[in-house]
């Protein structure tokens, strides 16, 4: 049975709060930090505030709520700020939203030492985004990780379950630099 969408709603607020009161500010975790964990482990730290949030994701309205090995969530609101000329949410904060859990994703799956870039994505737009939808999810999981390339599939949803942007990528896997 599937969950009522007002009782989620609620859910994923109280959620993103309480995540929001723990997470440290904004910033960029030094490298050294980045190579002594996994991935997940790295991802995990920034939920439970032991590592900085990310600066984009306080910049378009964005927060990782979820981390698992090959799957990361992110929520985020949509603002007015973010409209198009036609007064929708821009194409573009889609992308950034699908683009941050499907790389999370494969980061999610790399050991320490290890790091990816995006090197492709592909968004497939299924409905206009409007402010008043209210919080979205992307939730990204891994198809394939290699020792060089991983992709991975995301999705943005509703509370509801309504579907408006998927995508998938593809990224370039590699040693981390050392300081």
């Amino acid at each position: 049975m599937q969950a009522d969408p007002q009782e989620l709603l609620r859910q994923w607020q109280a959620q993103e709060q309480a995540l929001r009161a723990r997470m440290v500010e904004a910033g960029v975790a030094p490298r050294s930090v980045l190579a002594a964990h996994s991935g997940v482990d790295f991802l995990d730290a920034i939920v439970r505030g032991e590592l900085p949030r990310v600066p984009i994701g306080e910049t378009l309205n964005f927060m990782p709520v979820e981390v698992a090995h090959g799957r990361v969530v992110f929520q985020g609101t949509p603002k007015p700020a973010f409209f198009n000329p036609i007064g929708s949410i821009h194409g573009g904060w889609a992308a950034t939203l699908l683009d941050s859990c499907m790389g999370c994703a494969v980061h999610s799956t790399l050991p320490r030492g290890r790091g990816y870039t995006t090197l492709e994505i592909k968004v497939n737009y299924v409905r206009a985004l409007l402010p008043e939808v209210g919080p979205v999810r992307a939730e990204g999981r891994v198809i394939n990780v290699g020792g060089r390339v991983g992709t991975a599939e995301g999705r943005i949803v509703d509370s509801a379950g309504k579907l408006y942007a998927h995508a998938t990528t593809t990224c370039l896997i590699f040693d981390l630099p050392t300081e």
